[in-house]
């Protein structure tokens, strides 16, 4: 067990449309920047070189792809539990979250349903999730289909 790190599991019939998930904040430090890239090979420098991102017109090196996939999925599956599955992930970038920023994260449940493609049934939650700065600009909105257990099946 991990300490702070919750392992309550939701079940797809306790979700109701329109619920709000808890809002998640994460400090961008520095360092934070930097691992993402080392750790993932994306050697780009405006994720490790302040000097560059600043020729770009940035103000400071900044996150990359991957860590808002990473937040956005922690998002989901935080709120879902750890027997939540991501069956699908679509995010529009639309703004930079910097070092010394805060990612903010909220969302709320779309629809709840089930679906029987590929022969078993699928307990799904859709979720709309955005991605703001410490100043509330949007910076990435996703959508997420989260699938559940159900009580039915444990």
């Amino acid at each position: 067990m991990i300490p702070g790190v919750s392992y309550d599991q939701r079940y797809w019939e306790d979700v109701e449309e329109g619920a709000a998930l808890p809002r998640v904040e994460d400090e961008i430090t520095y360092r934070r920047v930097i691992m993402n890239p080392a750790t993932t090979w994306d050697y780009f420098p405006g994720h490790y070189d302040p000097e560059y991102a600043r020729s770009q017109g940035q103000p400071t090196i900044y996150v990359n792809t991957m860590h808002f996939l990473g937040f956005v999925d922690r998002l989901a599956t935080e709120w879902g539990g750890p027997r939540s599955f991501i069956a699908r992930r679509k995010v529009s970038m639309q703004r930079s979250i910097y070092a010394g920023n805060t990612m903010v994260g909220e969302g709320r449940v779309v629809r709840r349903y089930t679906d029987d493609a590929g022969g078993r049934v699928r307990h799904l939650v859709e979720l709309e999730l955005t991605v703001k700065n410490q100043r509330g600009e949007v910076c990435c909105p996703a959508a997420v289909t989260l699938e559940l257990p159900a009580r039915e099946s444990t």
